[in-house]
């Protein structure tokens, strides 16, 4: 038999925990095993009752949300965290992401939405309101194009050299295998570099990475 998804909820407005909780209970397969009425106290709880979910505001005293995510997910990644917000603001937004959270629902569209959400959750997918969605998906979009505008301030021989320097070839087997001299080589890296704003061989794989260059191992 499988067991309920136990959720937290963590929002300083009792009387919105009441109606998330009504919300969450009547649905099968799920139970709320505690409320908590800023972040510090969601960070205790998590510790305590080991939540599979919590439902997270983020605009609470003492801890917000969005800290308060950063940290259970560092102690407790195995949990998922869900953000409601009243906010649209695309920054905001952003924030939110970056700190962990596993989806993200508009507190305006919280009742069926929610559900969808921690049930996702609870399976490892993500749901963001489609609204947040969309911001998401164009951030991601803006900053593919900064990385391609990166991409394009390389020549083609640049790019050749930073694959290779990526890759680990010392700076011998990348001129004998581009047929030039060391010092051009070095002279590549040290454009390669200072084009892209980056100060070492780690950092440069980590751009290359972050291209598709070469996978990480």
């Amino acid at each position: 038999m499988m067991t309920d998804t136990k959720v937290l909820l963590a929002d300083d407005h009792a009387i919105l925990r009441e109606g998330i909780r009504m919300v969450l209970d009547s649905q099968p397969g799920i139970a709320v095993v505690g409320e908590a009425e800023d972040g510090r106290q969601a960070i205790d709880m998590v510790e305590k009752l080991q939540p599979d979910v919590v439902v997270m505001d983020i605009a609470m005293p003492g801890l917000n949300g969005a800290e308060a995510t950063r940290q259970i997910k560092r102690r407790f990644p195995y949990t998922k965290v869900v953000i409601l917000t009243m906010h649209e603001n695309h920054q905001y937004l952003i924030q939110i992401v970056n700190a962990g959270a596993t989806g993200c629902v508009l507190k305006r569209a919280a009742g069926t939405e929610l559900v969808t959400a921690v049930r996702a959750a609870a399976r490892g997918e993500s749901y963001f309101s489609p609204a947040i969605a969309s911001m998401v998906l164009e951030d991601y979009r803006v900053r593919l194009a900064q990385d391609r505008d990166e991409v394009d301030l390389l020549t083609e021989r640049e790019r050749e050299v930073l694959q290779l320097v990526a890759e680990g070839r010392t700076n011998k087997q990348i001129a004998d295998l581009l047929i030039v001299s060391i010092k051009t080589v070095q002279t590549h890296r040290a454009h390669i570099m200072e084009k892209l704003g980056v100060h070492d061989r780690t950092d440069l794989v980590k751009y290359a990475i972050r291209m598709g260059m070469i996978t990480p191992e």
